[in-house]
């Protein structure tokens, strides 16, 4: 009992010295542990956070993760510590096999530089394997005359274990006629034969019950034991031979199962019973055990399991040929496994940035891709591509990994996002492919201004109107997204004619309507020139202008203004003066007035409303002058009062009238007398008395010259009046009104001297 604690204690501190683990970083990049098997879930492997040169708060932050392309996860990073744990129970046996160095390879991506470290982690034996014997019981039929030193094959103890933790010895429990001999192959591998030392002799002993021990070389020492069965017979004396000692032969690994890969012969040339052979194999990995087997009878040697050339690509093993009086020979076989192209290309996706912004450069990283194939050879040969038509290209990095970059300028306004589809196509007959597909989003930046659906806008609003009316929208488009694409709208100016701009007219910044703030009057300025801004909500913003001109409508709301005859501000009464010898159609005088609306609102038209003698005057519809219809009588009344009704066309019509006095007279005291009548003083008397010295004054002092001049100025009416009635009846052909005041003969010259 003491000795198995001993042992225990030293099992314990074997297992203690092993997990202490050792880190080193090679040139190449790669960082290497080491840790014994059987290390259970959450073990601690090594320190991956001060290999890389990190810190613990960098580990999230720079996106530090395992990218593992095994097919069973054996490690995690404990972000809260930075170590690299196991997930798994590590078996070496199951993991590697029989292989000498047991290797876990990962990577370790850290993805804001997109820089990959290789760890490889060494999974070293413990002795947690004892050597095995395929069978318990041995079973040897021995010939009574078979000659000492004659050896028989033992089978071999398997050992999972390797290097000093595998089989190292075997013994043979004592016994006079037999011994073992240990030998080792050139495969380092040790096998024992059982060595007659003594004759036999059945009948005096026809059984030899024997134990054989297997021994390996871990600390403590484990071993497997066999009964060995030793049956006399009679003589046999001649083992069985095979036709060749290697036997070698390739195959698919696709072959169904069931298939014959090949088969062995081997002869005995002794006679009846002791000539019958049977097979057996020898020397298999449990993994070989479960896909080979031999006909017993035939030696022929089949498959009962799938072969996989990607799990080994060949075998090795020993088929045994042992008559009935346990004579026996051996021969190799080698099994070659050709790979087939059974597997498609698989595609990982080992970081991805699926939202770009549209002004990165070309060469921005978009995904990096582990792509691998477990066949060989042109089988295993990838390449990989993407349609043509996308901005993007496939690069290869290193080793089985590839970069998707961007390959031309982006412009998230033509294409928003992209399915890029990354075929992995192996050069295998016939060749396999896999697919996957990456969602790539383009973020906007703002690098597009609002643009106005129209060059420049023309509206139209109708004068008078009310406070507040809208008189049309714009609109502006912008191609970004989001805030970017936001459009308000202001108007940049501040002034038009003698109005503030912004108390005048005003714009919905949401929606782009226009609305007058004030009544607009057509008479005060007939148009508005003014800029419109369009902005977007990014950072910077960017805008754009659009002129507008706004027209005011003319509404008939101003009457006509008449010009000629103007009313008397001197306190005269003025007057037109017609000779009584006028010819029908003598220009008397013209009304002149205007509109100051325009178009058909400023149309005027003229008629004759009210005169003293109807007939004797007519008044132009459109001109406004006022000509004599007919030749004057001695019946018409010197003085003739006309009303002119001035009308314009507008809806509805405005209107103004104008009243006209012509006097008839051919003689200047005719004249007088006359214009004595028409007078209308304040004060009758004190008048009256002023006119008569007057006119006595100045017909005594002037009598002659009045003669004279009088003449001339006939004379020179007689003369305009032939101008007149040649020229075209406009504004400037019509003559200079003629007044006579009441005050006397000086205002009657001063009237006929211009």
């Amino acid at each position: 009992m003491a000795d198995k604690a001993r042992l225990r204690d030293c099992k314990r501190l074997a297992l203690f010295c092993f997990t202490l683990v050792t880190a080193w970083e090679t040139v190449s990049g790669k960082i290497r542990y080491s840790i014994p098997e059987e290390m259970h879930k959450g073990s601690f492997v090594g320190n991956i956070l001060k290999d890389l040169g990190l810190d613990l708060k960098e580990l999230s932050d720079r996106g530090v993760r395992i990218v593992s392309t095994g097919r069973t996860q054996y490690f995690a990073l404990n972000l809260k510590s930075g170590h690299l744990i196991t997930t798994e129970r590590t078996d070496r046996e199951q993991i590697c096999g029989q292989l000498e160095t047991c290797l876990l390879h990962l990577e370790v991506l850290v993805e804001d530089k997109v820089k990959l470290f290789i760890v490889d982690v060494e999974i070293t034996d413990i002795n947690d394997n004892a050597p095995r014997f395929q069978e318990d019981e041995l079973e040897f039929r021995i010939s009574e005359l078979a000659a000492v030193a004659t050896r028989y094959s033992l089978e071999e103890a398997q050992d999972p274990d390797v290097g000093i933790n595998s089989v190292q010895g075997y013994y043979l429990s004592s016994n006079k006629h037999f011994s073992l001999d240990v030998q080792t192959g050139a495969d380092g591998d040790k096998y024992a034969e059982l060595v007659l030392e003594k004759s036999l002799d059945r009948e005096e002993q026809d059984v030899h019950d024997l134990t054989l021990i297997a021994t390996d070389g871990g600390d403590p020492v484990r071993s497997g034991t066999a009964q060995i069965r030793v049956i006399v017979l009679d003589a046999n004396d001649n083992a069985p031979v095979f036709s060749q000692p290697v036997y070698k032969v390739s195959v698919l690994e696709n072959v169904p199962v069931g298939s014959l890969l090949l088969t062995v012969n081997a002869t005995d040339p002794d006679e009846a019973i002791h000539s019958e052979v049977t097979y057996s194999l020898r020397k298999m990995k449990d993994k070989a055990s479960q896909i080979f087997q031999v006909d017993s009878k035939t030696g022929e040697i089949s498959t009962v399991g799938n072969l996989d050339y990607e799990e080994a690509a060949s075998y090795e093993m020993e088929v045994q040929a042992k008559d009935v009086g346990d004579l026996s020979a051996r021969s190799k076989v080698l099994i070659r496994v050709i790979d087939v192209n059974d597997n498609a290309p698989k595609i990982t996706i080992a970081s991805l940035f699926s939202s770009v912004s549209e002004d990165n450069p070309p060469g921005t990283l978009i995904a990096l891709l582990n792509i691998r194939d477990k066949d060989s050879g042109e089988n295993g040969e990838v390449t990989c591509s993407i349609p043509g038509n996308l901005p993007f290209r496939l690069q290869k990095s290193f080793d089985n990994y590839y970069s998707l970059v961007t390959d031309r300028p982006l412009d998230r306004e033509r294409v928003s996002d992209y399915n890029v589809t990354i075929k992995a196509t192996d050069r295998g007959a016939p060749n396999l492919a896999s697919k996957t597909t990456i969602l790539v989003q383009l973020s906007d930046i703002n690098d597009n201004a609002p643009i106005f659906n129209q060059t420049s806008y023309t509206l139209y609003i109708t004068e008078n109107n009310p406070r507040g009316a809208s008189f049309g929208s714009l609109k502006a488009n912008d191609p970004d997204s989001g805030e970017n694409a936001r459009v308000t709208y202001s108007i940049p100016g501040t002034q038009i004619q003698e109005a503030p701009l912004p108390s005048s007219i005003s714009i919905n910044s949401e929606t782009g309507a226009l609305y007058a703030l004030r009544s607009f009057d057509y008479e005060q300025f007939r148009e508005i020139r003014f800029q419109v801004q369009a902005q977007d909500g990014g950072s910077p913003p960017l805008s754009s202008n659009v002129s507008v001109t706004l027209f005011i409508l003319d509404q008939n709301d101003n009457s006509p203004h008449i010009l000629h005859p103007s009313f008397p501000t001197d306190g005269s009464t003025g007057v037109e003066l017609a000779p009584r010898s006028s010819e029908p159609g003598y220009l008397v005088t013209k009304v002149v007035a205007v509109d100051a609306d325009s178009g058909q609102n400023a149309w005027l038209s003229y008629q004759l409303l009210r005169a003293t003698e109807p007939g004797l005057f007519s008044v132009g519809l459109h001109s406004g002058e006022i000509r004599t219809a007919r030749s004057f009588v001695d019946k018409d009344a010197l003085k003739q009062s006309l009303v002119v009704l001035v009308k314009d066309n507008g809806q509805p019509p405005l209107s103004a009238t104008a009243t006209v006095t012509v006097v008839v007279a051919d003689s200047i005291p005719e004249i007088l007398s006359d214009l004595s009548s028409f007078s209308a003083p304040a004060d009758p008397q004190s008048s009256l008395t002023l006119y008569l010295v007057i006119a006595v004054a100045s017909v005594s002092c002037l009598f002659f010259t009045f003669i004279l001049v009088l003449l001339a100025l006939r004379l020179r009416r007689w003369r305009n009046s032939q101008l007149f009635d040649s020229s075209n009846v406009t504004f400037s052909g019509v003559p200079v009104s003629q007044f006579v005041g009441i005050d006397g003969v000086r205002a009657f010259l001063h009237s006929y001297s211009h």
